[in-house]
């Protein structure tokens, strides 16, 4: 097959795609072509089959003509390299096909595929599917939501690396947890115990002391006996902390311009996977409105009765939910930053309003009914950490390296941290977080 050029997805990134194929077509009726993938569907026919190849991307369609080539071995689940002369039919809604002159067998399945991958939807029980994780992966709607992901790290990267932040990649094995309480989870380190990191919260700061703006996309750990469709005990965390600020303000700017950024890369270079998976991106044109969280909680107050307002300190996920339509009915937002949250639902480290102590310089971020973000302003002078550590009955010495650098100078600072999985999950309408999770762990689930 030495005579066709080969187009796999080691040459690029996009690997194959039908605009790629289309490309080769433009200028010459029959252009050589040699593409690597896998058999994800043969179609028998009169006279030929077509043979649905599975690349990295996308699925191209091949025409196998018994005169031109066998298929004899070839079935679905092998992985081959094919060859053939690239075709385009004006007539076809496939877009370009390669009319085969040769396949090449690379492995073999030994057993049959669990569930049938070539159906349009996978309709399977969530638990086959995540039993199954690595092959119900391969399914073109379910990886496309992966694509999807790595869109959404790629736009926080790309935006933060711009506004002049350093990637940082802090420990996940912690003396204390950033958050404290009981959702946290323990190790035995060598005879000591220590504890898996909830947030880089502590190291993040620190670095604003070294680079002033940071940034990091990592795992986060937390402990919480939590069984529903919106928490994992293992997330991806994709965080920021920026020093010499003005106000906890200038982090909801900052994230306000990378969901822009956000959107505007997937548009661009995300349209095959939004439209497999029929996604909406939101408009952040405008910016993002924001509600203070008192005046949230009387606005969903008019939505939400009885049990979902027990709660004075914090929101509700109903309450969440009736916020965000009708801030969208309002504004045309699907997004909305809840501010001023109550500094007893904050963690010490939480800068109170001088104005007023009873709430926090912090916010969430909601988007379609769920937050996703948390973040805010934190305490950068050493008295007033230790004032309010002592103030909540924690004793300073057990925070002696973290409180360095307070006591050694800090500028003001803030920053916030998002829940990858959470925020896709939101972007697609999907109803549960373990369908943007590679291979979600939860309180049941620790497998494959």
């Amino acid at each position: 097959m030495s005579q066709f050029p080969i187009i796999s997805p080691a040459a690029a990134y996009q690997a194959v795609t039908l605009a790629s194929l289309g490309s080769h077509v433009q200028n010459s009726p029959e252009v050589p072509v040699s593409v690597q993938g896998a058999v994800h569907r043969i179609r028998p026919m009169s006279g030929f089959s077509f043979v649905i190849l599975r690349t990295a991307r996308e699925l191209v369609q091949c025409v196998a003509e018994p005169e031109h080539v066998s298929l004899e071995g070839v079935r679905e689940g092998c992985t081959v390299e094919v060859s053939g002369l690239v075709h385009l039919d004006p007539n076809s809604r496939s877009g370009p096909e390669i009319q085969l002159r040769g396949i090449r067998i690379l492995s073999v399945p030994a057993a049959e595929m669990p569930f049938v991958l070539s159906k349009k939807i996978l309709d399977i029980a969530q638990d086959t599917n995540l039993d199954h994780r690595s092959i119900a992966l391969r399914h073109p709607a379910e990886r496309a939501r992966f694509r999807i992901q790595e869109g959404i790290g790629r736009s926080f990267r790309d935006y933060f690396s711009g506004q002049g932040f350093t990637e940082i990649h802090t420990p996940k094995i912690v003396f204390a947890g950033a958050e404290g309480g009981a959702n946290i989870f323990r190790l035995d380190y060598f005879g000591r115990e220590v504890y898996l990191a909830q947030s880089p919260q502590f190291y993040k700061q620190a670095m604003v002391g070294v680079f002033d703006r940071v940034f990091e996309i990592g795992s986060v750990y937390r402990a919480e006996k939590h069984s529903t469709s919106r928490h994992l005990n293992e997330y991806i965390g994709l965080d920021i902390e920026m020093g010499f600020i003005d106000s906890f303000e200038d982090m909801m700017k900052a994230e306000t311009g990378w969901m822009q950024a956000m959107t505007d890369l997937l548009a661009k270079e995300y349209v095959p996977e939004l439209e497999l998976l029929r996604a909406k991106l939101p408009d952040v044109s405008n910016g993002i409105p924001s509600l203070r969280f008192h005046d949230a909680k009387a606005l969903a107050a008019k939505f939400v009765k009885g049990e979902g307002l027990e709660d004075r300190d914090d929101l509700s996920p109903d309450e969440e939910q009736a916020i965000c339509k009708s801030v969208l009915k309002q504004t045309g937002s699907e997004f909305v930053f809840i501010t001023h949250y109550p500094t007893a639902k904050r963690p010490f480290y939480a800068m109170e309003d001088p104005e007023n102590p009873e709430v926090t310089l912090s916010f969430d971020l909601l988007f379609r009914g769920l937050e996703v973000t948390t973040g805010g302003q934190r305490i950068h002078d050493y008295q007033e950490q230790v004032a309010k550590m002592e103030r909540r009955g924690m004793n300073p010495d057990l925070f002696e390296s973290y409180l360095q650098i307070h006591k050694y100078g800090m500028p003001p600072h803030g920053g916030f941290g998002a829940g990858l999985e959470r925020l896709a999950m939101k972007l697609l309408d999907l109803p549960n977080v373990r369908m943007t999770s590679l291979y979600p762990r939860d309180m049941t689930r620790v497998t494959p």
